[in-house]
């Protein structure tokens, strides 16, 4: 890394520098400190965006932290909760492993608590975007007549492609698990789950309701299209889909809640509009049968070799492919790598138009 061009890093409204260190205090895992930008949590200008409170003792700050986060914090040999300590001069109390609950922060000077206090902020934001997703916003589309016509158009792909460089039944998604992602989200305790199951309720009221009118939405999904520039080397094929009356009502909606979900830090802003789609083949699902949606969506690459399809025909037959109408009534908190009683996503909470 050029010492003379840091990583910047931006949460809450400001700018901190990212300096890596040499110890890594976990295998394949890099231990990286921060230090505050000028003008960015000076002696006279605290951070405001906590809160730290005045004790008989001095000061202090409060802040959740899901337990698989603690040995971040606490570093190897408990090196980094050391070194944070002694550089801020601040005593900072972490739970057991594997507790719930606040890392609390304590020192005489309020510059030392907030010093810590958005370090910590910065290292867990930083580990927090290491994490797999465990959960995702998403529209059902497994009715039982979508699935039905699904499988029509992965019988007829296959017996009319095949031969195809990459064309197999195995990159076709499970008809049960149909969907539109609309964001992902790394929940690591019952806590956060609750914060983004409150907040689809909250946007329920704040806008969504407004726009459905308390009533379903009727979609369409018609015609295939591909992700990446050349049909030739396809790695995800998915199924468009429109509401059945032409208006944007679908769009304004996924937007509103992604824009609401990324303002609350439980998501990550990838796009400046959500793509809605249907992944219907992926090379994913080659190699792995578990994994059950498309990783278009994360912004993360896959780690996993993929060998692409040649899609060019596949996009001639079946360009304007009907796959169906269905109704949309609610937006749903899905659970990755889980099944539910029909199939589809475990469901941890969801946003019901009705």
């Amino acid at each position: 890394m050029d010492v003379l061009r840091p990583t910047l890093v931006r949460i809450g409204g400001r700018v901190y520098r990212k300096n890596l260190i040499q110890e890594q205090p976990f295998p394949q895992e890099e231990e990286q400190d921060f230090c505050v930008g000028p003008g960015d949590c000076a002696d006279d200008d605290p951070c405001d965006a906590f809160v730290v409170e005045e004790t008989e003792r001095g000061f202090q700050s409060r802040v959740e932290v899901p337990s698989p986060f603690y040995k971040y914090i606490i570093g190897k040999k408990g090196e980094t909760k050391k070194r944070l300590e002694t550089e801020t001069r601040t005593s900072i109390s972490i739970p057991k492993p594997g507790v719930e609950g606040e890392i609390v922060i304590i020192g005489q000077h309020r510059s030392g608590v907030v010093s810590a206090r958005t370090r910590i902020d910065v290292l867990l934001d930083s580990f927090r975007k290491k994490q797999p997703f465990t959960h995702f916003l998403s529209f059902a589309l497994n009715q039982p007549a979508i699935q039905e016509r699904f499988l029509q158009f992965k019988e007829e792909v296959l017996e009319k492609c095949s031969q195809d460089h990459g064309v197999s039944s195995s990159l076709f998604q499970n008809p049960a698990k149909l969907h539109l992602t609309l964001g992902t989200l790394v929940l690591l305790n019952e806590q956060e789950i609750r914060k983004a199951c409150d907040l689809l309720q909250q946007c329920k009221e704040d806008f969504v309701d407004q726009i459905t009118g308390g009533k379903p939405l009727t979609v369409e999904v018609a015609g295939v299209e591909y992700m990446n520039d050349d049909p030739a080397t396809t790695d995800v094929l998915y199924a468009k889909v429109h509401m059945k009356d032409g208006s944007d009502r679908l769009q304004v909606i996924a937007d509103r809640l992604v824009e609401r979900f990324v303002a609350s830090g439980l998501m990550l802003k990838e796009w400046d509009r959500v793509k809605l789609h249907a992944t219907v083949m992926n090379t994913l699902f080659r190699k792995d049968p578990t994994e059950e949606r498309n990783n278009t969506m994360t912004g993360k690459s896959s780690c996993k070799e993929r060998e692409s399809f040649n899609g060019r025909n596949i996009l001639k037959l079946f360009e304007n492919f009907y796959f169906g109408e269905v109704q949309l009534d609610s937006v749903r908190l899905s659970q990755r790598f889980s099944s539910d009683t029909s199939g589809y996503y475990a469901t941890s909470g969801q946003l019901s138009f009705s």
